[in-house]
């Protein structure tokens, strides 16, 4: 900041010549926008073009896919925590300020900016550019936490779009292809994607560090019992992994983690492979079609039940009916 004497004002006044960051403390706050995911199409307002990929039914977790030209969006804050992720072929530069700061960032393939619920944010691109936004409900860090973090509150440490994080930029890539693709199990596994993101942030970027699990040995032998006695009476659902945790009352974390270590195979392997089991039975009953049975084990249609289950046992649900006659 700094003032400027001009000669043709007779020495009566000064103007004030503020930086870019200066400029942004001075706003009014008024000025500044609520962006809520929770809404559809919430964020139209802020962005040239709509995105070319949206989720709608996920649980507390939202997904869009952006292909947009030059622009700058209007000062606003999440009502959610957000990741920003590039995926431009080349360098997408601009600027972003985020929590009263200010930083170029060049922005290349693969580079995350983490944007906490609350924070006053906006960001330009100087060119054309392709990335994605995740938004998700701050409860999760909560929840996955509550068993982590010796913490009443845990604060999400905001960070510039100027380097990778592979496993989220993995977690991402995964979410981006449920998206595209919306396969078998498509609950299960955006369950457990967003635990292990709540449990990769709580150890990165975070105020308050994750500590280590006392818990060993997995589940004892009445409660694996009753998870998947649970699971085989409902494989024609949607399986969630907060339900399956509920059941033992443990968290999300804990249950991935111990459920792995008493059958070797994470929930969402266990259940998928629980319904290509039920299917063979069926199937060599010869009491229902294939599409019925794809229904009844679970599977969305008998296209995805047809691929899985050729995947997994090497042959189409046709051919192996006509080798159980």
């Amino acid at each position: 900041m700094k003032y400027l004497n001009l000669p043709e004002l007779q020495g009566k006044y000064r103007v004030l010549i503020l930086s870019t960051s200066s400029q942004e403390a001075f706003m009014p706050r008024q000025t500044v926008k609520i962006l809520d995911y929770r809404i559809k199409s919430a964020s139209n307002e802020f962005l040239p073009q709509p995105p070319i990929l949206s989720s709608s039914r996920w649980d507390g977790i939202h997904l869009e896919m952006h292909r947009q030209p030059a622009f700058e969006c209007s000062r606003h804050h999440h009502t959610m925590h957000v990741i920003a992720w590039d995926v431009s072929n080349s360098p997408a530069p601009g600027e972003r300020w985020l929590d009263g700061k200010v930083k170029s960032e060049r922005r290349n393939q693969g580079d995350i900016a983490i944007i906490p619920a609350g924070i006053v944010h906006r960001c330009n691109w100087n060119t054309s550019a392709e990335f994605g936004i995740l938004a998700f409900e701050p409860e999760l860090l909560q929840q996955v936490g509550r068993d982590l973090v010796d913490c009443d509150r845990i604060e999400l440490v905001p960070r510039f779009m100027d380097d990778r994080d592979t496993l989220i930029g993995g977690i991402l890539s995964t979410l981006k292809d449920e998206l595209e693709l919306s396969q078998i199990g498509s609950n299960l596994l955006i369950d457990s994607l967003k635990t292990t993101l709540a449990i990769h942030l709580l150890r990165k970027y975070t105020t308050k560090k994750a500590k280590l699990s006392s818990y060993q040995n997995g589940l004892s032998q009445s409660k694996i019992r009753q998870v998947i006695d649970y699971i085989r009476a409902h494989l024609d659902r949607d399986l969630k992994i907060v339900e399956l945790a509920s059941l033992v009352q443990m968290s999300p974390y804990y249950f991935i983690r111990l459920f792995k270590e008493s059958t070797g195979k994470t929930p969402h392997q266990y259940i998928l492979l629980s319904r290509i089991e039920k299917a063979k039975y069926l199937l060599k009953q010869n009491r229902f079609s294939i599409a019925a049975i794809a229904t009844l084990v679970g599977f969305c249609d008998q296209s995805h039940f047809s691929r899985y289950f050729k995947r997994l046992v090497g042959v189409t649900p046709k051919q192996f009916i006509d080798k159980s006659q």
